[in-house]
């Protein structure tokens, strides 16, 4: 059995606009040219700032969306061309998280139809008794009792509603989810919670993990491997770690730099960005950043750059002319390193380094959630 589970090569997905904020007619180049491997078992991120285009890449993934080119292979399988009982099986073995727990679930289904009813398409033959044992199965895993699955989606916390997301994904026993900010609409407490639960899931059922996020933070006490999108395109990737602590990209290190340091005293070393985003129907010439990088050379505005080795090794890969020079004059971040954290933040972090340090799940009772 091989070790990568999910391939993406040379991914696509252009939009032709109909008018709006752009003129009609023009190219939005939402992903252009993505390419990656995901390993069986691991949690793969993918992040970077609002219209980079890491969720049509995530739609694209799940065949939500078809590429302009490009392919994805599934489990050996290519997923452009599956159709019938083979699509209905890439459906089983991919589930997808939402965003927003509060409009991804239909309001007039009670929280057993919500969760059974992958039961009923994937598995025909469970009868109705063993698909109500199963939803109550499903619920516990979540953190919610089996009495909830008489109730409906508004009787519930947004924390409770992406419980029942992630149950209902879960229904279908699959090999790999992908989550499309799956905790970006909940409290931060709430989010601990439930970044937590999706890490021990990983670890007890087998699965692997996509996670799509625009706060690293977050991504960096639940994933193994990291990659950074910045309009359309991968300009780094490899270990979270070494991401996080030796960022080659310039852009990866103002997105870095940005984080807070929750400790008395502590200044992390800020990487100044000039200017919004470029439109991705216009994006600039040679390197995309060039138009926003603080170390921008003439090669840069021409040249587009290619993503490969860094210094850093173990599949470290970045997509910069410079990264050699920028990484010599300016020291790295440092994050793993980081001081003692003040006691407040203390407690507000406690909850993510738990689901890694100890791998215990955070179940709370249903009132205080």
């Amino acid at each position: 059995m091989t070790d990568t589970i999910l391939t993406a090569r040379g991914l696509k997905k252009h939009f032709k606009t109909s008018g709006g904020s752009l003129a009609k007619g023009a190219t939005v180049k939402a992903v252009d040219g993505v390419s990656f491997d995901v390993r069986r078992g691991e949690t793969f991120a993918i992040v970077g700032e609002s219209g980079c285009g890491k969720s049509t890449l995530a739609r694209l993934l799940m065949r939500l969306l078809t590429p302009t080119e490009g392919d994805v292979q599934f489990d050996g399988s290519d997923v452009r061309s599956l159709a019938g009982r083979d699509l209905t099986a890439l459906r089983r073995d991919m589930q997808f998280i939402f965003q927003d727990p509060f409009s991804s679930l239909n309001p007039r289904m009670s929280v057993g139809k919500l969760v059974g009813e992958p039961l009923e398409t994937h598995f025909p033959k469970m009868s109705a008794s063993e698909r109500r044992g199963k939803v109550a199965e499903l619920l516990a895993k979540v953190g919610l009792r089996p009495e909830h699955a008489e109730r409906y989606p508004h009787e519930f916390s947004g924390g409770q509603r992406q419980r029942i997301g992630i149950a209902r994904a879960l229904a279908s026993a699959p090999k790999l989810v992908i989550g499309d900010e799956p905790v970006s609409a909940l409290d931060v407490s709430v989010q601990a919670q439930v970044i937590n639960l999706l890490g021990d899931l990983r670890d007890e059922l087998g699965l692997t993990l996509v996670i799509i996020a625009h706060d690293l933070a977050v991504i960096r006490h639940m994933s193994d491997r990291v990659a950074v999108m910045y309009l359309g395109q991968i300009v780094e990737q490899g270990d979270v770690d070494t991401v996080y602590n030796h960022p080659r990209h310039p852009y990866t290190r103002a997105l870095l730099s940005a984080i807070p340091v929750a400790a008395h005293g502590a200044r992390t070393p800020q990487t100044a960005l000039e200017g919004e985003m470029p439109s991705p129907a216009n994006p600039p010439s040679g390197c995309r950043f060039h138009t926003r990088c603080p170390y921008a050379k003439e090669r840069c505005a021409s040249e587009p750059p290619a993503l490969r080795e860094t210094d850093a090794g173990d599949g470290h890969i970045a997509a910069c002319h410079f990264f050699e020079e920028i990484a010599a004059a300016t020291p790295d971040l440092g994050l793993a390193d980081a001081p003692e954290r003040a006691p407040g933040a203390a407690a507000r972090f406690a909850l993510y380094q738990d689901a890694m340090r100890d791998r215990t799940t955070l179940r709370p009772r249903q009132d205080q959630e």
